[in-house]
């Protein structure tokens, strides 16, 4: 192994234990320090809350339901995240103010999410009843430690490797041994593009790495399922992985509706409706054997509780009992395993137990570029060969620590391989998304002219003799009556919000909604994105959203949300509000333009940017962006 690598490798390990001592510095500062309407705020609270019904879900975990009341608040809870729960004693007032907080000392995590509603896993029957009695009940994101060890163990391992698989991949990612490529005829897929055909084919002759670069609207997910599908006529099984759930479900349910067989791994209150079915525990409760499983756990269920017989009887009974249930357990697993072509889960949920010493000859890691490199080599671990798709010039993975992120812990492996293997890089260049008008620009300035727009959406609009692309500057808007408004920014907490730069947000959107005609909207069901890099601003502009009854005909053809979030999604119309206004030219993290790129190009016929000119074009890229807008009037 190259000294390079070892110290690249090692660089990375101590950005993550960077990141990982941050958050748990964060987590505490938040748990000790922090109020709970800032927790609230930031979405990393739920309270007050009301304790609802209890009941043993599917998977026989005692759960219970809590509502919380109806706010705009985007809160980051999702299923499977751990949370801690805490109450308030009476010296505080209902908001949290002033009160001592007093943490439970276990653990809980999200089961199910939705609106107000969450429905929360419990450890036993006493601690609901603790909960019942508690005053003024709240809950928090608890600090996911478990994907920290996970991660820390899988670069550990690639660290310490010196022969085998893991150590070959190692050098081919980061040093200069070679990649290999098989060198059998093309095969035809006349449903796909030409870029698209190359890319299934490159990833047919790869023998060690393949990377599909798939910027927005070019057919990633149908290039990587056309990938998947082919690679099975030659491998019996494969293993499919992403960052987050949402992905691997949407491959998955993509694989699934190509008539692909399907196993799901990972908690099943995390995945969608469609995929439950498809999940391990599911597969299992439905397998023929599973009657005769449920009757022997039963019996020594039964069997404990009896006070019937020598007690030595007994226990001889039991332990012939679960020894037949562990031999039903292990038929019934290995049937599922053997029936299934692709394996799908998180990156993380790969070191689940059922996988254990498994291997793969081929791992697919899609949206491979919002993945932290440690997360890829858990997967990797159990994998010959490793096909990466997704868009480095988008989203990165998030990082929360200054200091990682000035290291460079966002440098994602797909990055460093197409740094270090342009040849094993296949670039998808007809997008079916944006018209020509709002593609031309993120095309030159994130990929060099590479790209086309698709015939049936070069020049397709809204309304006739209309620009697909405007900036409306907010120094330069004013009011009916002449006066003008002050657009100047505001610190909210941890976020920036810009009130008036809101309203025109609101009124610009409302002249073109007019403009198209109400039936027209309602009948052709015209979808409209509201995006801000901030927060603060989103939480403002639902408000201001929900207060107007202008908008209650249209409100659920319209969804607000910040850059991140918008990640994947596309809208017929977007407009985005950028609220940075200020005289020295600060525009924080507007500078990561791959958050720029993403907001962009979430729109297919409409795009409006409301923002301050003045401020943001100090920044290069901002002016060229508006210069390109004017060249289109």
């Amino acid at each position: 192994m190259s000294e390079n690598v070892v110290s690249l490798l090692t660089r990375q390990r101590a950005l993550l234990r960077e990141e990982y001592q941050y958050e748990l510095a964060e987590f505490r500062r938040q748990t000790e320090a922090v109020g709970v309407e800032r927790k609230v705020a930031r979405g990393l609270a739920w309270y007050p809350l009301t304790i609802g019904r209890s009941y043993y879900n599917s998977l026989d975990q005692l759960v219970v339901e809590v509502t919380k009341p109806a706010d705009d608040v985007d809160h980051q809870f999702e299923p499977g995240k751990p949370v801690c729960w805490f109450s308030q004693d009476a010296s505080g007032d209902r908001y949290g103010t002033g009160g001592l907080l007093h943490y439970f000392k276990f653990v809980s995590h999200v089961s199910y999410v939705e609106a107000n509603r969450m429905v929360i896993t419990l450890p036993d029957e006493g601690v609901l009843a603790q909960l019942r009695n508690a005053y003024r009940l709240g809950v928090q994101l608890y600090l996911d430690e478990l994907t920290y060890r996970l991660m820390f163990e899988a670069l550990d391992a690639v660290i310490a490797a010196r022969s085998g698989r893991l150590a070959e991949l190692r050098e081919m990612f980061h040093a200069s041994q070679p990649i290999g490529k098989f060198t059998f005829a093309p095969v035809r897929f006349p449903w796909l593009n030409t870029s698209q055909q190359a890319a299934v084919n490159e990833v047919l002759w790869a023998k060690d790495v393949a990377v599909v670069h798939g910027p927005p609207g070019t057919g990633k997910t149908t290039t990587l399922v056309e990938a998947i599908y082919e690679t099975l006529r030659r491998e019996n099984q494969v293993l499919v992985c992403a960052q987050s759930n949402m992905a691997v479900d949407w491959i998955a349910e993509k694989l699934v509706d190509r008539g692909v067989s399907v196993l799901r791994i990972g908690n099943p209150m995390r995945v969608t409706d469609k995929m439950l079915s498809f999940t391990y525990e599911r597969r299992f409760e439905d397998h023929p054997l599973y009657q005769e499983l449920w009757a022997v756990r039963r019996s020594i269920r039964q069997l404990y509780d009896s006070r019937s017989g020598s007690r030595e009887a007994r226990h001889q009974k039991i332990a012939r009992l679960k020894d037949r249930a562990t031999d039903i357990e292990y038929t019934i697993h290995q049937a599922l395993m053997q029936d299934a072509k692709v394996i799908a889960c998180t990156l993380t949920g790969s070191a689940n137990r059922l996988l254990d010493g498994m291997k793969f000859g081929t791992l697919f890691i899609d949206e491979a570029t919002q993945a932290l490199e440690a997360a890829c080599w858990i997967a990797i671990r159990k994998a010959h060969r490793v096909v990466f798709a997704g868009d480095h010039k988008q989203l990165p993975p998030t990082i929360k620590s200054p200091e990682a992120m000035r290291g460079g812990l966002d440098h994602t492996l797909m990055q460093y391989i197409v740094e270090q293997k342009p040849q094993a890089v296949s670039l998808l260049t007809v997008q079916y998304r944006m018209c020509e008008t709002i593609m031309q620009f993120p095309n030159q300035e994130f990929y060099e002219g590479r790209l086309q727009s698709a015939p049936e959406v070069k020049y397709r609009g809204i309304l006739d003799w209309d620009t697909a692309i405007e900036w409306i500057d907010t120094p330069m808007a004013f009011e009916d009556d002449g006066s003008t408004r002050d657009y100047q920014e505001q610190a909210a907490g941890l976020s920036r919000i810009n009130p008036a730069e809101a309203e025109l947000t609101l009124d610009t959107l409302k002249r073109y909604f007019e403009k198209i005609g109400k039936e027209r909207i309602l009948e052709e069901r015209l979808d409209v994105g509201l995006i801000s890099p901030y927060k603060g601003q989103v939480y403002l502009l639902r408000q201001m959203l929900r207060r107007d009854s202008f908008w209650k005909p249209f409100r659920n053809l319209i969804t607000t949300g910040t850059v991140d979030s918008f990640q994947g999604q596309e809208r017929d119309i977007i407009v985005i509000s950028l609220v940075r206004s200020n005289e020295e030219g600060q525009i924080g993290f507007l500078r990561d333009l791959r958050r720029m790129n993403v907001a962009i190009t979430r729109a297919r016929m409409k795009l409006i940017l409301i923002g301050n000119r003045k401020t943001l074009a100090r920044m290069p890229f901002y002016r060229r962006l508006a210069e390109y807008v004017d060249s289109q009037w």
